[in-house]
Parts: structure tokens; sequence; C-alpha cells
């Protein structure tokens, strides 16, 4: 045995003495710290809000936003969520959406005896992938309207076509569905469901599932020909539903055999002589490039002759 009991007494007392002196001079180290911790955030506070605190001639230095005075649109711009306005279809309906006149037949007659100097372009056959689009951007530019007597089989074909001419102001009025005479002209039936069949495919190409278009344009004219009979008795058919129709009295002849610019414009000028308000056939087939071509100076024309242009909306 190392050692006696009494010094192993003695040993621990020490040992257990000298525990209790490091305790105690930690939990001193450690007051003092935290009493000097404490003294220089309290002095730092103390001179942080003598120096912060503003005076009446001290600018503020606010961190909430200000609100100058910012024209509306550039707040609009700035603000980091905006609401762009969308189309309004309601109004796009109202405005471009063909209205019943039970006057239509009667104020379309009377266009041909009108002394006031308006030009109604129409163009028939259409649409087409290559015609249609060079007629709307020139009819654009010239911010001229016309109207549109479209094939139901060609509008199912090229339906955004369609709905461009209709969003750009453009009338779409009705040409039956096949442009077939055999088709067309077999019965007072086939000429009205070919009538329906195309409002349904423009109605499909629209998005509008009421729109109307009120007018007819019979392929070939609405008179004489083979099919004269039918067609006169289809007039009243096609009346009873609120369906008027419409021909021309001016052509530049891009369906007789005109094909140069020159020769159209002459034709032009031939078939309006004697008449002021006219109705212009012409059209947007996907073999009359040269209508295209002919139309910039058409309008040219009709502008030097005074003319104002309009589309059926006057009417419908």
């Amino acid at each position: 045995m190392l050692y006696d009991n009494n010094e192993e007494t003695r040993l621990v007392n020490v040992y257990n003495n000298h525990e209790k002196l490091n305790i105690k001079k930690v939990a001193i180290f450690i007051t003092s710290v935290l009493m000097c911790f404490i003294v220089l955030v309290g002095s730092f506070l103390l001179s942080y809000n003598k120096m912060a605190k503003p005076t009446e001639d001290t600018e503020s230095t606010s961190t909430e936003p200000v609100d100058v005075d910012v024209p509306h649109e550039e707040k609009a711009i700035k603000t980091e969520h905006v609401q762009i306005a969308k189309h309004n279809i309601e109004k796009m309906k109202s405005k471009f959406i063909p209205e019943y006149n039970e006057n239509a037949q009667e104020d379309i007659k009377n266009l041909y005896f009108s002394t006031e100097k308006v030009a109604y372009l129409t163009f028939d056959d259409g649409p087409s992938a290559t015609i249609t689009p060079q007629i709307l951007d020139i009819l654009k530019n010239e911010n001229v309207p016309a109207t549109f007597f479209v094939v139901g089989a060609r509008v199912n074909k090229y339906p955004n076509l369609v709905k461009r001419a209709y969003e750009e102001g453009h009338y779409i009025a009705n040409h039956g569905y096949t442009h077939s005479y055999s088709e067309i002209y077999k019965s007072l039936d086939t000429i009205f469901g070919e009538y329906v069949d195309c409002e349904n495919a423009v109605r499909n190409a629209l998005g509008i599932d009421d729109y109307r278009m009120y007018l007819f344009r019979y392929p070939g004219g609405s008179a004489g020909g083979r099919y004269s009979d039918v067609k006169n008795e289809s007039k009243n058919v096609l009346n009873s539903y609120g369906v008027t129709y419409t021909n021309w009295n001016c052509m530049t002849g891009d369906a007789e055999g005109k094909n140069t610019v020159e020769e159209q414009l002459e034709e032009l000028k031939a078939t309006m002589e004697g008449d002021d308000t006219i109705i212009v056939l012409m059209h947007d087939a996907s073999d009359k490039q040269v209508t295209a071509d002919a139309l910039p100076e058409v309008i040219r024309y009709l502008k030097e002759q005074g003319y104002t242009f309009k589309n059926f909306y006057e009417i419908f």
C-alpha cells in the first residue's frame, strides 16, 4: 500500500479544495466579462440614439418607400406585378359582329344610285395562303377597309387568315361552302345548306358561336345563267332568315383574263364610269397574284378621284 488512510484523505481534500478554487475563479472571470459587455453595449446604444435622432432641419432617413409624384404609366411599369390589359372580347364582338338590318336589301340597292363617292372593295373565293396575306398587308398599310366573301371549305383550311381579316376590321361575308355551281344550285335546300355550312366554318375560325354574316354573294352572280330560276327562288328563302345578297357594279377583270396591272386598272376605270358609289369585284384566290400587284394602284387611283372606302359594316 503506497499511502496510509490519513495520507489518502489529505490528498483527496487538497484535490477537492483546488477544484473548488478553480471553479470560483472561472465564475468571477465570466461575470466580469458579461459586465463589461453590458457596459459596452449600453454605451453604444446611447451614442447611436443621439446620432440618429433627427432634428427639424434633418432630412429623413426612413427606409420606408416614398410616394413621389410619378406618372400613372410609369408607376405601372415599375410595379413588380403588372396586370397587362387584355383585349376585351366583348368589346371586339360588339364592334365587329354584324347586326341584323331588316332594310338591308333596300339599303344595298340604294348604293347603286347613291351620288356619294364611296368605294366598297370586295374579294371573292378566298382565303388563300399566298394572296390573302398580301392583300391584307396592302389594306392595312393604306388604312382601307374591305369585304371578303369567303368560301367555307377554304375557311376551314386557313382559319387564321379569316380571323386576321376580321380582327383588322374587314367584313367577312358568305360565298357558299364549295363554290361548285353543280353542288350549290341543285335545289333551294343545297343553296341554304351551303350558306349555313360557310357560316359555321367562319364561326369556328373566329371562335364566336353566335357570329352571323347576313350577307351572301351568289357564286357567278345572283341572276342569269342556267341556274337563274333556282337562284331567284332562293332569295326569298334566304331573306326569311335575315340574309340579303349583293352583286357588284365595277370590277378589275381579274377573273375575265385581265392579267396585267395595267389591264386591271383600265377595266376598273371602264366599269366604274357613270357610277359614284362602286362595289368593286376582285378575287383573292391563289392564282390572283396580279390582283395583289394591282391593288395599290387601284387604291391610289380611287383616292385621287376623291373616293373614300367603306365595307358592309355600314349596313349591318
